[in-house]
């Protein structure tokens, strides 16, 4: 995907659901001088050539086309195969004689060239002999679910060892929310066009879309102007960017903040410990933790930087309180009597705060509001704070991300493939998904990062985004020099500096 680089900083893409790029296909058509079929076949190029790009050695290539606009596009791309002399095959969800507009004109264009288009029956797909197929049966309008010769279709070519090519958006994904609409196209590649899609990078889309590039076919990153986006868009290959702002040479500990991080109940010190060095490691000036009795000698054995404390009273924690400046609660805090107990003296202390893991949980029995805070929830801790499902957080993140804001205030972090940070007044999708991520511990690792984040003068939003991408960096450093499955979060930690230095920060 393209980025927009001015300077060091990364300028974000605007991400639109389907209202809206219905708005911007209108605008470009208008601003170039064409009709919606010349727009149609400069989108059917440039999936063509992507297509080239990507399988260069390909020769036999199979088309699904849907009754719409997508498949339409689908049409062109195979116009343009037959003419580079490729063997294509073209299977129709609706009769070319029922198709409307621009799309039946791109398929009876392609029938007078010769084509041939044969009704879409799952049997014919299964033994075609393809080297890549091309999705273009539903794009950016689809709202219902699958069922019948579609969902069918999808099921094959899901199965089928060529790979698919995906037009504009996997068939079955939700363009505006990443939600699979009863069945979804597992697409190694996708071509989308004009302007980005949240649903491409959020819930299911990362595993539905393969490699995603933008296609603006000619359209200016302005063209969006007053419409209003759904998020503003972090690639996940575009660089960090400077993070954080030079150090002065006369600068001591003072000036970058003083980080406590209260949890490690019974038998969890690990926990705290992680998010303690994930502190450290993104650059709090201090760092001190406050944790059960029974961990208090052991927990800082290894990294004599962490200040350990015993709490297990509030009377304990208020002058831990009192001499931080940023906290992160809930890393291994349990949910019994003493994490009750801490719980509650922690959430009074007036100043910033970063709340994850049971700290959510215990939030979400007795629910309450602040302007100071960063929630950090995953969609089963999402659910349990809105009291739904996980299949409903995971069905509109965007929706959920922002249900969550309204109910409890200050800044949210919606972790998953995907991650959204929203603050009631703009979002930001950190796009990237990495599975050895999903493991025990990374969670507090990302609460340290913020807490060290906001400790050194970020903005809520600010520390809770530039967090995100920083794990998702770091995350990425581990897997490459670890591999994927068992992959710790220590080896994330061992990674934070790494991923600083390539921002520009350890400069």
């Amino acid at each position: 995907m393209d980025a927009v680089v001015a300077g060091t900083d990364l300028v974000p893409l605007s991400a639109y659901r389907a209202a809206e790029m219905r708005v911007l296909d209108g605008r470009l058509m208008a601003r170039e001088g064409i009709d919606g079929y010349a727009l149609m076949r400069r989108a059917g190029r440039a999936a063509f050539f992507r297509l080239r790009r990507l399988w260069p050695q390909a020769r036999r290539i199979g088309v699904v086309c849907g009754p719409g606009n997508n498949g339409g596009d689908g049409y062109v791309i195979a116009s343009l195969a037959r003419a580079w002399g490729m063997s294509v095959q073209v299977w129709g969800l609706a009769p070319v004689s029922e198709l409307q507009g621009d799309a039946r004109r791109a398929a009876a264009d392609f029938v007078a060239e010769g084509g041939q288009v044969l009704p879409l029956e799952p049997a014919a797909l299964q033994a075609a002999e393809v080297e890549v197929w091309v999705d273009a049966l539903f794009g950016t309008g689809l709202v219902r679910s699958l069922t019948g010769a579609a969902q069918q279709a999808i099921a094959v070519l899901n199965a089928h060892p060529a790979p698919v090519l995906a037009v504009d958006v996997p068939s079955g994904l939700s363009a505006d929310t990443g939600a699979v609409l009863g069945a979804a196209m597992h697409a190694a590649a996708t071509v989308s066009f004009i302007a980005a899609k949240p649903g491409l990078y959020t819930g299911a889309g990362p595993d539905c879309c393969g490699e995603v590039t933008l296609d603006r076919l000619g359209a200016p990153v302005a063209l969006g102007g007053d419409l209003a986006a759904a998020c503003a868009l972090w690639p996940a290959t575009a660089p960090l960017g400077a993070l954080l702002p030079p150090r002065s040479p006369v600068a001591h500990k003072g000036h970058f903040g003083h980080v406590l991080v209260v949890g490690g109940g019974a038998g969890m010190p690990g926990a705290a410990r992680m998010a303690a060095e994930a502190a450290l490691r993104v650059g709090a000036g201090l760092v001190s933790v406050a944790t059960a009795p029974a961990h208090a000698a052991t927990l800082g054995i290894g990294r004599p930087e962490l200040m350990v404390a015993s709490a297990d009273s509030g009377a304990d924690l208020a002058p831990l309180l009192a001499r931080s400046t940023v906290r992160a609660l809930g890393p291994g805090l349990g949910r019994g009597a003493w994490a009750q107990r801490i719980f509650a003296a922690t959430l009074v202390a007036p100043g910033p705060l970063v709340l994850d893991a049971d700290g959510l949980n215990i939030l979400a029995e007795a629910p309450c509001r602040r302007a100071d805070w960063i929630l950090t929830p995953h969609p089963a801790e999402a659910g349990r704070l809105l009291g739904c499902t996980t299949a409903e957080i995971q069905a509109d993140r965007l929706a959920a991300a922002r249900a969550l804001v309204t109910r409890y205030g200050g800044v949210v972090v919606l972790k998953g493939a995907g991650t959204l940070v929203d603050d009631g007044r703009e979002v930001a999708l950190c796009a990237g998904a990495n599975p050895g991520l999903a493991s025990g511990g990374m969670g507090d690792v990302l609460t340290g990062l913020i807490a060290g984040l906001l400790a050194q003068g970020l903005t809520p939003f600010a520390a809770a985004r530039a967090g995100v991408r920083l794990h998702l960096r770091a995350g990425t450093l581990a897997a490459r020099a670890m591999g994927v499955p068992g992959m710790l979060a220590s080896d994330v930690i061992a990674q934070i500096a790494p991923a600083l230095a390539e921002s520009g920060r350890a400069a």
